[in-house]
Formats: C-alpha cells, sequence, structure tokens
C-alpha cells in the first residue's frame, strides 16, 4: 500500500512501506511539522497576476507550510494569494510590498470569506477547510499592536501607565459622525496647537465640563508665568460674558492692531467698597507697555442732596443739606473723616439767624483746627466743609 500526504505535505507512511528510507522520510516529516509551526519564509507577489501556493507532497519548503510568510514584491494594485481548498492550518501575514497595495488571502475558489492584508500590516488567518468548496478564513486582531488594527475599540477604561498619547500632525479627535473634531498638530516653529472645529452647523465650538456631578467649573491654568490669550482673527480678540440662557452678552475687547497698545490693568487689592468707581491709582513703566494698578476710588466733584433736615442728623460724607431751623435750633454731627470728604450745608428758610445751626465733631476729631463745636448764625449761610487731616479736621471752603 502507497503513501499518503496531509493537505499541508506530511506523508503518511504505510504499513511496511518505505524500507529503507523510513528513517530519511520520518525525518522529512519532522522537517515539514517544524516549518509549519513556526517557520518563516518570504513569497514574492507580482503586478498582473494571483499567486497560488501549492503543497509539496513528502518535502520541505512549500511556502503554505509555513506559519509566518512576509508577501513582498511591488504591486500596483491589490493581489490575491490563494491556497488549495482542503488546507487547515493558522499563518501569520505580513504585507511588506511596496506600493501601498492589499493582499489578499484566500482559497483558490469558492466565494468563502477571505482575508485582506493592508500595506505594510500584519494579521494573524486562520484557514478553516470549513466546506468542500467555500471554505472560509478569517482574521484574529493583535490586541497587542494597533497600527495594524483600523478600527480598534476598548473594552474598559484606557490607563496610559504615566505615558502620554502622540498624535500625528492634523490628526485628533472625531465624534461618531466624524464632523467635531479636536486636532491636535504642531507647527514649523514647535508652538503647540488644539483646534476645535464643528463641521456639521458651522457654529462655535464649545468646552464644556461635564459629567455626574452639577455646578462644576471649568479651569484654564498656563504654566509657570505664561498667560492666558483671548487670541484675535479679523478683529481684535474679545472675551464674551452671556448671560445665563447664552442668548445675550457683553463683551470685553482689546484695542485694534493699530493702536499698537500692550499696557496691563492690575484689579484693586482692596476690597469691593458701594459708591465707588475703578481708577489707574499708579502706573509702573510708561506708553504702550505700562502697567496699571486700578483701585476703587470715591467720585469727586459732585454732591448727593438729601431731602430738607428739619432735626437733628448725621451728616454723611459727599452729601448736601438743606437744613430748615424754622422750628428751632439743629445739630448737625460729623463723621469720622477721610482726607478729601465733604460736607455741605445751605440755610434753607434763611433762619440761622434766629435758630442756628450747630456742627458738632466726631468724638475727638476737630473743626478748623478746635474741638469746640461750630455755630452758623447768619442768615442764608451756606459753606462746604472738607476733611484735611487729625489736626485740622473739617475746615470750610469758603468764608
Amino acid at each position: 500500500m502507497a503513501s499518503t500526504y496531509t493537505p499541508l505535505g506530511v506523508e503518511l507512511q504505510a504499513t511496511g512501506e518505505n524500507a529503507g528510507t523510513w528513517g530519511t522520510k520520518t525525518n522529512t516529516n519532522l522537517q515539514i511539522v517544524e516549518q509549519i509551526s513556526g517557520g518563516y519564509t518570504t513569497q514574492a507577489v507580482t503586478d498582473g497576476s494571483d499567486t497560488a501556493l501549492t503543497v509539496n507532497d513528502g518535502s520541505t519548503g512549500a511556502t503554505l507550510s509555513h506559519r509566518i510568510i512576509d508577501f513582498t514584491g511591488s504591486l500596483t494594485a491589490s493581489r490575491n494569494v490563494t491556497i488549495p481548498l482542503d488546507v487547515q492550518n493558522f499563518y501569520f501575514l505580513k504585507n511588506s510590498t511596496s506600493g501601498s497595495q492589499n493582499v489578499v488571502f484566500k482559497y483558490a475558489t469558492g466565494t468563502g470569506t477571505s482575508a485582506t492584508v493592508a500595506n505594510g500590516k500584519t494579521v494573524i488567518a486562520y484557514a478553516k477547510a470549513d466546506d468542500g468548496t467555500n471554505p472560509n478564513i478569517s482574521t484574529i486582531s493583535l490586541a497587542s499592536d494597533l497600527v495594524d488594527d483600523t478600527s480598534p475599540q476598548l473594552g474598559g477604561n484606557l490607563d496610559t501607565n504615566s505615558f502620554m498619547i502622540d498624535f500625528d500632525d492634523a490628526h485628533g479627535i472625531r465624534d461618531e459622525n466624524g464632523n467635531e473634531q479636536l486636532i491636535f498638530e504642531t507647527t514649523g516653529s514647535a508652538v503647540n496647537h488644539i483646534d476645535i472645529t464643528n463641521a456639521a452647523t458651522g457654529s462655535g465650538a464649545q468646552i464644556g465640563a461635564v459629567g455626574g456631578d452639577s455646578n462644576l467649573n471649568l479651569k484654564l491654568r498656563p504654566k509657570g508665568t505664561g498667560i492666558i490669550e483671548a487670541m484675535g482673527a479679523t478683529n481684535p480678540g474679545s472675551i464674551q460674558l452671556n448671560c445665563e440662557s447664552n442668548s445675550h452678552g457683553i463683551k470685553l475687547t482689546s484695542p485694534p492692531h493699530s493702536s499698537a497698545q500692550s499696557y496691563e490693568l492690575k484689579f484693586p487689592t482692596g476690597n469691593v467698597t458701594a459708591d465707588r468707581f475703578l481708577k489707574v491709582a499708579s502706573i509702573t513703566g510708561s506708553g504702550t507697555t505700562a502697567v496699571g494698578q486700578l483701585s476703587f476710588a470715591e467720585v469727586s466733584g459732585g454732591t448727593s442732596w438729601q431731602a430738607v433736615k428739619t432735626s437733628t442728623f448725621t451728616a454723611v460724607a459727599g452729601e448736601g443739606y438743606f437744613v430748615n431751623t424754622t422750628g428751632g435750633a439743629i445739630t448737625m454731627n460729623l463723621p469720622a473723616g477721610t482726607i478729601g470728604d465733604e460736607i455741605v450745608f445751605i440755610d434753607y428758610a434763611g433762619t440761622f439767624d434766629t435758630y442756628a445751626l450747630t456742627i458738632d465733631s466726631n468724638g475727638s476729631e476737630k473743626i478748623a483746627g478746635s474741638t469746640a463745636d461750630l455755630t452758623v448764625s447768619v442768615e442764608r449761610a451756606g459753606n462746604t466743609l472738607v476733611y484735611t487731616d487729625s489736626t485740622q479736621g473739617w475746615l470750610l471752603k469758603n468764608k
């Protein structure tokens, strides 16, 4: 009885067959098994025709009887590499051809599935020989090599283990519709960019604090002495502060390029105080690059007039009083003074000569250098008190 052969070329010797050559054939079989289990070989793929892999019965060297097959050659179109219908094995297939073309690993005939090996990629393909007419070849994704997986998916959280995720120039992240993009790129000046686009609607891109918690802050932090810039484009850079419905907003806008301004404004270091305004209290440097320190200052040059006073009252700096002494003498108590504070009073009914206005200092503070009260008894008198310091206290502006 003659020997038979497996689809991968291993000789199955019949009983009593091959006397005198049994050992040699056995060694050849072991070599075939060895190359099937871990052998590496290259296979040239030619342009213009498919490549058929055939079995070498009882001898080594058949490409299809190797575990790892590295395809070589230069292609201008995708080419097929075929195996016989009865081959059952698994392979590591590498496409090392030039020309950026695919190599399709398939059975010689039939409509079963095949394994496409993209240029420069590696796949694990297993030939099933699961049908006499239309057998299938399936592939296994290489989880350790994301380059070879064109659609990798995570089954859980991605831990970068203190390493970074690097993006090539102009590559980034898209949503499932391929519209919004977060693009990481570099420029020739080594300045890193993150571009956010919205191809779906053309409206402004958004960076939002999201998650299961509510009332989350969104924090932007530069490195070292760096700053956060609102870049300009066709118009000067602006920061818009919206209402809660995001239907209205106010803008803080930089001067135009033509003004060549690079000055800096620093907000006040003191607490916010009612009825004050912001002013430049001091300047460091000069010109277009000066640094101005803002402070809260009191409005000067105006008086807040009050309703007519008909009884004793305590004055407030910055206010003016019509004092009516028709019903009897009135005392105006002065507040604690700060340099520049002003208080104005006028004889409302022309009766100060009958019932005088007494102006009482605050504690140990003084009026015109004296701790004594000031009596105003001139008909239709009116004047302004201005606070100077602890030595003179309140002084009359006019006499």
